[in-house]
């Protein structure tokens, strides 16, 4: 029987996060994963999609380069180059995470890891002891129960964002959060035919409505028909003719036809053959392990991280954060993230980002708070780039001046993002923020803009 410090089960960017910390600290590691090392992230989810929403982007440049003078003709898409290039992105990014592994001296199993004991693990014919476990097993999507939601040639975001992708000519997305949106600007890039059915009444139902409101102006421009507040029914044909059935705003029937269809309603922890058996389960929730601040389950020397956690935001660079925590915490540390912090990104054109409260969520506290917004037309660095309007939106706190959180729909959104996640870590207050002088002319001047403006309001 092998003897470690630590197993981590999963080698997503939680995992392998998680076990590069410990192992930094003298910790003997293992780390398991039963596909490839990188997770769902780097292989099927975060990066493929930004890969290929960047040659979207490129596309969308040199269509628009005519404005700017520059005179390039009539561009062609290469679709299998799209998605060879981006598969070439995630080989180098997963031989660079294989590099680190190597270079910790973490012990890396391929194969199936299945907690038969306390602090037993078996892989294959090994048998494996640690003194503590972290559980960093991700998520796979979540099918809901329609009707033929099962046929051969239904897609999920793997099917999506591996290997050669599916190049449909027309698509029905079942979901309109970030990976259906994300997914819709895509195509609708090359020129396809894209539906998207959502259930709630705005896309991107966990952020600021504004933010859903924006988006669906943005893709409808773009000729995407998009149903809220809609329920689909059933799902018939095969691939290449499906005909997707469903219930509009008003209740009534309506369909959708299209080459492929996209299901995209949410993702559920992967646990399946994780607990052996006569092993007693930690204690659960909607099918997630519940943990407490510290991480724990209710299980002795149990961690559980990511997506596989209840409550955690299924975003990577959440399940990065609770990994360095949860190794700090085993190590005897003190955490080094704040986990009540955490921003979140849509890759879309112009891109997304929010972090903290929205102005609803906020009231919906019983916090009184003043929402600052500026627009993306009154920017010198917007303009000169060109592209859709958008704006920067700062949640403040009455009472205190206190950044509370942001809304951003305007370029580089996503890099924009992380000075007000610092704000809103620090508790600052607009007073405060304002002292810094943000260069010109840069994007970055709309966070300026916004502070000053409410500081005119307050005086």
């Amino acid at each position: 029987m092998k003897q470690f410090d630590l197993a981590v089960i999963g080698g997503g960017p939680g995992g392998y996060s998680a076990a590069e910390y410990a192992a930094a600290r003298g910790k003997r590691v293992v780390l398991f994963e039963k596909d490839q090392l990188g997770g769902t992230c780097l292989n099927r989810g975060c990066i493929p999609a930004k890969a290929m929403l960047h040659a979207g982007e490129i596309l969308t440049e040199i269509r628009d380069a005519d404005r700017f003078g520059i005179h390039v003709g009539e561009a062609e898409v290469d679709f299998p180059k799209i998605h060879e290039e981006k598969n070439r992105v995630i080989g180098e990014l997963r031989r660079g995470v294989e590099k680190l592994m190597q270079t910790c001296k973490v012990e890396v199993v391929c194969g199936s890891a299945v907690i038969t004991g306390e602090r037993t693990i078996t892989c294959g014919e090994e048998t494996y002891q640690a003194d503590d476990i972290i559980l960093a097993t991700g998520s796979v999507p979540a099918i809901p129960p329609i009707p033929g939601a099962d046929l051969p040639g239904i897609c999920t975001s793997n099917e999506i964002f591996e290997g050669a992708g599916k190049d449909f000519a027309s698509i029905v997305i079942i979901g309109g959060g970030v990976i259906g949106v994300e997914t819709a600007c895509f195509y609708l890039t090359l020129g396809r035919q894209v539906t998207i059915i959502e259930a709630q009444s705005e896309l991107l139902p966990l952020m600021d409505k504004e933010i859903g409101r924006r988006a669906a102006m943005y893709l409808k421009k773009q000729a995407a028909a998009i149903f809220t507040d809609a329920r689909v029914t059933a799902i018939e044909g095969e691939e290449g003719n499906f005909t997707v059935h469903f219930l509009d705003k008003k209740g009534k029937e309506a369909s959708q036809s299209a080459e492929g269809v996209l299901i995209s309603t949410g993702r559920k922890a992967s646990l399946a053959g994780l607990f052996g058996e006569g092993m007693p389960l930690p204690e659960m929730e909607r099918g997630a392990i519940v943990a407490d601040d510290s991480l724990r389950t209710s299980i002795t020397h149990l961690y559980v991280i990511g997506d596989a956690r209840y409550g955690s935001m299924q975003l990577a660079h959440t399940a990065e954060a609770e990994g360095r925590n949860a190794a700090a915490i085993i190590c005897g540390e003190p955490v080094p993230h704040d986990l009540s912090v955490v921003p979140a990104c849509v890759y879309t054109a112009p891109e997304i980002a929010t972090v903290g409260l929205t102005e609803a969520a906020a009231k919906d506290a019983g916090i009184a708070v003043h929402a600052v917004k500026v627009v993306t037309g009154a920017n010198g660095r917007s303009l000169i780039a060109g592209g859709e309007s958008g704006f920067v939106k700062l949640v403040i706190e009455e009472e205190t001046g206190r950044i509370l959180g942001a809304s951003l729909v305007c370029p580089r959104a996503t890099d924009l993002i992380s000075e007000i996640a610092v704000a809103v870590e620090r508790k600052m207050t607009v007073q405060e923020l304002v002292r810094t002088i943000h260069p010109h002319p840069t994007f970055s001047e709309m966070i300026s803009s916004a502070l000053l403006k409410e500081l005119e309001r307050l005086q």
